[in-house]
């Protein structure tokens, strides 16, 4: 008897930006999409758009099974599964608390391992599904100034590269995208957790002043012209998930294409250099 094959597609933060993104433009193209997010009225619209919508916080055991458990309810697997949700906590190594750091983990890795964990079994036994997980060109080179997202986009990529080779056996694709500057949130969010963990009479406020500017200089201004929308990561997704053998990365824009390839070529003390020459932090 023919096991039934599900392509049903799980996408976790779907209030904006990518993941919202995203659900409209696979649910345009005819998947079945469900799109999720913490605050479920935030993305209640996109039922109008032909998303099934659910409740799911990445930072909870409970909620994240019950929105599988959904899944596997109606169409017998999570066919894909986009870990999207995450966002980028800024602030020097010293001076971020630890319960902040734990949870930008707890978001940012956490919450995607233990997701793909709840989804791998009905893959597996379907004999085909695809996993993509959202990491940055951040997960290639660091920024000072975001030591511990970039720290998450590390072990985005570390956990990929493993997983893409103990999964491809049963048919399972594991893919990651890696955005350069996009027109989303993610600035503001950035900006405000520097100004958050910056105490008063900072050693580092030089340089959190110019963390912060270029965040800003990257999203709003000079540079903001090499930024795309969100819906060039959406195309990126539908093209992994749509090919029969997706290329293992996917990198997003013209900046995280020239910064990753720059980081490659240039020995470490040579990217700080370089790195130096832009942020003028002795």
């Amino acid at each position: 008897m023919a096991v039934h094959l599900s392509k049903s597609v799980l996408i976790t933060g779907c209030s904006t930006g990518i993941g919202r993104a995203t659900a409209e433009l696979l649910a345009a193209e005819g998947w079945d999409v469900y799109a999720t997010a913490r605050n479920v009225g935030s993305i209640k619209d996109l039922e109008a758009k032909g998303c099934k919508v659910m409740a799911l916080d990445v930072c909870s055991d409970d909620s994240m099974k019950q929105a599988v458990d959904r899944v596997v309810a109606d169409s017998g697997a999570v066919g894909v599964l986009i870990n999207n949700a995450g966002y980028g906590q800024e602030g020097t190594v010293e001076e971020v608390p630890m319960d902040v750091v734990r949870k930008q983990f707890e978001t940012n890795v956490f919450g995607l391992t233990k997701l793909t964990q709840l989804v791998l079994p009905g893959m597996r036994q379907q004999g085909w599904g695809k996993v993509v997980n959202l990491s940055s060109m951040g997960g290639k080179l660091t920024f000072p100034g975001g030591g511990f997202y970039h720290a998450t986009k590390h072990a985005v990529e570390a956990l990929s590269d493993a997983l893409r080779f103990e999964v491809k056996p049963f048919g399972i694709d594991v893919v990651v995208i890696e955005p350069g500057p996009i027109k989303t949130q993610f600035g503001d969010t950035a900006i405000s957790a520097i100004q958050s963990v910056e105490p008063n009479g900072s050693p580092y406020a030089e340089l959190n002043k110019k963390v912060a500017d270029m965040i800003q200089d990257a999203y709003e201004g000079s540079m903001a012209k090499l930024a795309l929308g969100p819906e060039a990561v959406a195309r990126v997704i539908s093209k992994a998930i749509s090919t029969g053998r997706p290329k293992t990365r996917y990198p997003v824009t013209f900046p995280a294409r020239f910064l990753m390839a720059v980081r490659r070529w240039l020995p470490d003390r040579g990217f700080d250099a370089f790195l130096r020459s832009q942020y003028g932090w002795k």
